[in-house]
């Protein structure tokens, strides 16, 4: 019998740019909570999501998998059913299991069926028929609200512009929105695995508790909205020429014909920023109450508790608010923490190397004991080994994330690599031009398909230099577009002149050399990730007669 491995409780938000969160950037709001948990763990000051879009960026946390492995490119492909991720692990070495929150993951009944628990909310309320990767109906647990009262909650957030104010602020009831909801019925849980509600208290926990907010529609408490009065709110640096000055590719300037609010006024965007920080916040009170409980229980010590998000927001930044496919910090930058107090790993470090959110899983199975991911491929044997750890070599090789350095011995890497695209045509201004106006949030839906379809973009991110390519693309021409700017082009940029990412140098031919190192990390990159299954390799050199 193995031995009681550590409890894991993955807490998630939903488009929560690291740049909200002032342990990040000079534009941020405080939230204690996330600041406590830092300090009692390792915060990673550069993580980013393998792919700025819901569904490719969480199954490929829960696999360890780029996109291009999964092949969930699409906000419609969701987990494959075959596919080695950690709710198959864990169940199998019989672990409790839940969800709580937004799934957008999962979709196959036989891995809805890995849970115990299982009880769904999103951004408009509970599971609704119709919409891929929201699952009706709950196991192992009833909502401790009545769900009427949740949906007609909720019923508001299914109407509601982007730009409607009058639902920014609700007096709707706090135990009523989604993040509180899920932060009672995750307290809830842990009270009744601890007294043994889903069977023996031996077997540890797994729990993914899955905020759906800070992303839209943006609506919060009025109470959490009065503390971010708009005026106080540090708008990000923007440059007004950004994209007309022939300098962004067509791609970026037809989503921010989509998404641009230059004919809205600073107090709009003021205010809806403010929003943002009041869900943010909403969230971090969540997630005191939930730590809180685990400390009251007696299970925090050995409780590997992460916090991420899937990706970001513009929210102000660019000129633009939500997201699309292209790769601004504030999109593919991410708050990463990862606090155990029964870990044997330095507290209160910040971390300032190169990560990405597929290496959480590889690092939390290193930490439960469940796979030497240190040793992989390191020799050969004619004697037959015994067999110490739960993950085969074949499994571990399959994973693309890395063990985490600061909590593991792990070497600090370089570069991060992000993804967009399942190599369709590219969605061009002349097809922007057929959809009617104004554009808004009602286009960014009408044209989402082929937006997240369209080419095979890559980036590369380094301390100091960003580069992005579509290697779908023909030659990179610069050739005009309808509105005589430029077509697909590559895009470069000086994040230590320019951490805003407002000027796009990649046609300067200045930083050629630049261009051909991101060039060549980009090649290593993709060689290395390129099996779709690795090969099973025999441990001993030859046949034993």
């Amino acid at each position: 019998m193995l031995e009681k491995k550590p409890n894991i409780l993955f807490i998630m938000a939903d488009q929560m740019k690291s740049s909200i969160l002032k342990m990040y950037s000079e534009i941020g709001i405080e939230c204690p909570q996330l600041e406590k948990l830092a300090r009692e763990g390792v915060l990673y000051q550069n993580a980013f999501t393998p792919h700025p879009l819901c569904v490719p960026a969480r199954t490929s946390m829960m696999t360890g998998k780029y996109p291009h492995k999964t092949g969930c490119r699409r906000n419609e492909t969701l987990m494959p059913e075959n596919e080695l991720h950690a709710f198959k692990i864990w169940k199998k070495l019989n672990y409790v299991t839940g969800l709580i929150g937004k799934n957008h993951c999962f979709d196959k009944q036989s891995d809805l069926d890995l849970f115990d628990v299982r009880l769904e909310i999103s951004h408009r309320g509970l599971p609704r028929s119709g919409y891929k990767g929201e699952n009706i109906g709950n196991k192992g647990m009833e909502w401790i609200v009545d769900e009427k009262l949740i949906n007609e909650a909720n019923n508001n957030r299914l109407e509601m512009g982007i730009w409607d104010k009058t639902h920014f602020s609700s007096d709707t009831p706090e135990e009523l929105f989604p993040t509180s909801l899920i932060t009672k019925q995750t307290e809830k849980f842990l009270e009744e695995y601890s007294a043994g509600e889903f069977g023996k208290t031996d077997n540890p926990f797994s729990l993914w508790v899955s905020f759906p907010d800070p992303h839209e529609p943006y609506i919060a408490p009025s109470r959490y909205v009065n503390m971010f009065p708009s005026e106080k709110v540090v708008l990000p640096n923007n440059r007004e020429d950004e994209f007309t000055d022939g300098t962004a590719p067509e791609r970026n300037r037809l989503l921010y014909k989509i998404l641009k609010h230059n004919t809205n006024s600073e107090e709009e965007i003021r205010s809806q920023i403010s929003v943002y920080q009041a869900m943010t916040k909403f969230i971090d009170d969540g997630i005191k109450k939930i730590i809180e409980k685990l400390d009251t229980l007696g299970l925090k010590e050995n409780t590997i508790i992460v916090f991420t998000s899937d990706h970001g927001d513009f929210m102000g930044e660019h000129g633009m608010t939500v997201k699309g496919g292209v790769f601004y910090d504030c999109l593919v930058k991410v708050p990463l923490i990862i606090s155990w107090p029964n870990g044997k790993f330095d507290t209160g470090v910040i971390d300032e190397s190169m990560v990405n959110t597929i290496d959480i899983l590889p690092t939390l199975l290193f930490l439960q004991g469940l796979g030497d991911f240190k040793n992989l491929g390191k020799g050969w044997t004619n004697n037959n080994q015994k067999k110490d750890k739960f993950l085969n070599e074949y499994e571990m090789r399959s994973f693309d994330g890395k063990l985490l350095p600061s909590i593991t011995n792990s070497k600090p890497s370089e570069v991060a690599f992000s993804e967009y695209g399942a190599g369709g045509p590219q969605y061009k201004l002349e097809d922007l031009n057929k959809i009617n106006k104004p554009y808004g949030h009602k286009t960014l839906l009408e044209t989402l398909w082929a937006r997240e379809s369209e080419g095979k973009r890559r980036m590369v991110r380094t301390k100091d230099w960003k580069y992005i390519t579509d290697i779908n693309a023909k030659g990179h021409t610069i050739s005009s577009a309808i509105d005589g700017g430029p077509g697909d082009i590559d895009e470069l940029y000086d994040l230590k002149n320019d951490p805003w990412e407002l000027y796009n140098i990649a046609q300067n031919p200045k930083y050629k050399e630049v261009i051909v190192q991101m060039k060549e990390h980009l090649l290593e990159w993709m060689i290395d990730t390129e099996d779709y299954k690795p090969v099973e390799i025999p441990n001993k050199i030859g046949i034993n007669f």
